[in-house]
This record gives structure tokens, sequence and C-alpha cells, in this order.
């Protein structure tokens, strides 16, 4: 049995790595033997575990990994990252595309569901592989793969005038170097009936090293109205460092909302969701959408039925101010917006 090492108790114990956000991205756990080892899971974990990352990759930062509680498999950061052999049943409904990105593509790496916004994808790089991803499968090769490659993408947008609102997403697009994302956000910026900036991103969560001066200057300066949507499922997700990292990005003057999935093992109970939303509100970070699971292939097991998601906000209502309730919706594919679900 490997020996914890001394990165996850001082995490554990409050304290962030001196990583910067790129070498903690270049560190991060990548085999999925080394996790059970590192959280200390008995042995038979580690063969469903090798079997599912053939099929979908183990990705998770060391910081984040050691937020997770030692022998204890249903962890619930631990349960967003441990493949499983439950990820390799087939689940009727259960689909690579569950949303209908690839049908709503304007151009490659460009999909537009909604009128008056569209959705770059910036990058297939992600800093967490969370195994209910309903972009697991996304064939992210055919887009483009830097920023330099995105000319097809902003003429596509330039075309069309009723396009006011481009969503940065991915993978993650805050993978994408400082430099790199400046400018493309200047080159977006240059297209005159761009109104505001979406910014889609799980980085200030897993890394919170990643909310940089630059990045942030980059934000505060652009003419583009930006907002920064990031996504936690768990308060356990919200220690200081990411509260600190929140609340540098508000206190720049960005608006910052999160998204979470309902998950089952995770958060499918009222006071976890409580917990999370009081722990967002009190880094000034809006709860936005509780989002029902995305039925893609290898998700199954985490799905939680609708009626417990609409007892779950039920309660929160009683509990919480309404500005403290995210909206419970669903995505269906070809709708022109998300389905509320309560």
């Amino acid at each position: 049995m490997a020996i914890v090492t001394s990165d996850h108790d001082s995490v554990r114990a409050g304290k962030l790595s001196t990583l910067s956000w790129q070498k903690a991205l270049k560190e991060a756990i990548r085999d999925p033997v080394e996790l059970c080892r590192t959280l200390q899971l008995p042995a038979k974990f580690e063969i469903g575990a090798e079997q599912a990352a053939a099929e979908f990759p183990v990705f998770a930062p060391k910081d984040f990994v050691a937020k997770m509680e030692v022998g204890n498999p249903s962890d619930p950061l631990l349960r967003q990252v441990l493949p499983v052999d439950e990820e390799l049943l087939l689940a009727p409904g259960y689909v690579s595309d569950p949303v209908g990105d690839l049908a709503a593509q304007k151009t490659p790496g460009l999909i537009q569901k909604y009128h008056g916004r569209a959705l770059a994808i910036t990058t297939g790089r992600c800093a967490v592989h969370c195994r209910y991803c309903f972009r697991r499968e996304y064939p992210y090769a055919e887009g483009p793969r830097s920023h330099r490659e995105f000319a097809p993408l902003l003429q596509t947008i330039a075309a069309d005038s009723t396009i006011e609102e481009i969503l940065l997403s991915g993978g993650d697009p805050l993978t994408v170097v400082d430099e790199g994302l400046s400018d493309l956000i200047q080159q977006l910026e240059n297209i005159e009936h761009l109104r505001r900036l979406r910014i889609h991103t799980r980085l200030p969560i897993v890394i919170p090293q990643r909310v940089t001066d630059a990045l942030l200057e980059s934000l505060q300066r652009t003419q583009l109205v930006s907002l920064v949507v990031v996504h936690a499922n768990h308060p356990a997700e919200i220690d200081c460092h990411v509260a600190a990292a929140l609340q540098r990005i508000v206190e720049a003057g960005i608006p910052v909302l999160n998204q979470s999935v309902l998950l089952r093992g995770v958060n499918d109970c009222a006071k976890t969701l409580i917990k999370l939303s009081e722990k967002l509100i009190n880094c000034r970070v809006m709860p936005y959408y509780l989002n029902q699971l995305d039925r893609v292939n290898g998700a199954a097991h985490f799905e939680v039925k609708v009626d417990v998601g609409k007892a779950i906000i039920a309660e929160m209502r009683t509990r919480l101010p309404g500005y403290a309730v995210p909206r419970y919706v669903q995505e269906h594919a070809g709708d022109q917006h998300k389905r509320p679900l309560a």
C-alpha cells in the first residue's frame, strides 16, 4: 500500500502547493493506479479504474486530490474523477452526444443552439476529467487546435450580426495560456456586434493558481462585458484558496456564476447543496444552474431521479434566500433553451 504524500497532507491542512498553474497541470495524476494508491483505496478498485480509464483517461490535479478523504472510495470529490467499472456498462438512452453539440455546429468548433449567443470550443484540454462529462466523446481533433486556427470560426461569428454573446468553453478555455487567451479575446472584441464574453471554466475550482494578474487584466481590459461561470458540485471543493481566487475575480469587477450537476453519491441531498450555495454566496458567487445529468455514455451510475431533484430544490427554497437557490434545469438536444424542472 502506498504512503500518502506530504503534499496530500499539507493541502488537507489548508496549504496550497507553490506550483504555478501550468506546473500543476503538468504534474496532475494521469495514472488510475496512482490515484487509487495515493488515496489508499482497496486493491480491487485498481482493476476497474484501469479498464474504465482506457475509454476515458484520468486527469486530476494533485491539490484537488489532496482534498479527498484517504481510504474512502465514496468521497464526493473522488467519485467525480475515479474511473469505475460501471462506466463500461451499456445503459439505454445514454449516447455519445446527449445534448446535440454536433448537430448544432455552425463551423468546426462553433456551436449555436440558442438565439443571440454561440459557444466556441477553444481547446480539448481540461484541468480535470470529470467522469460525467457530456463531452467525453466530443471530436476535439476536428476543430481548431489553437487560437491561431480560429480564423474560420471568427469569420462565421462576424458574418452573423444576431450573435451578441460568445461563450468560451471546451475542454476548458483557461487551460490556454494568458497570451493566447488575450489574443483570442482581442480578436472577438474586433467583431462589432459582439457585446458579451462568457468563460465557462473549472480551473479556479481545481487549480486556483490559474487566477493570475494577467488573466484578470485581460478580462478587465476588453470592451466586451465579461462573465465567468465556474463549476463546483460539492462544498468541499471550495477551500480558502478557491474562495480567494473566486473573490479576486469578483473584485476585478467580473460577475461570477456557478453551475453544478446533480450527481448520485456526490451532492444528491439538500444539506450538501445548501452548504454549497452558502459557500458560493459568501464568495459573492451566484448559484446559477443545477443541471440534471446529461445522459452521456459511461455516466448512468451518476443519475438522480428528477423527482428527487425537485424535492431537493423545494427544501433549498425553505432554507435559503431566493437568490441562493440555483435553477434546476435539463438540456435537451434541439430545444431553444434549457428546460426548467422545478
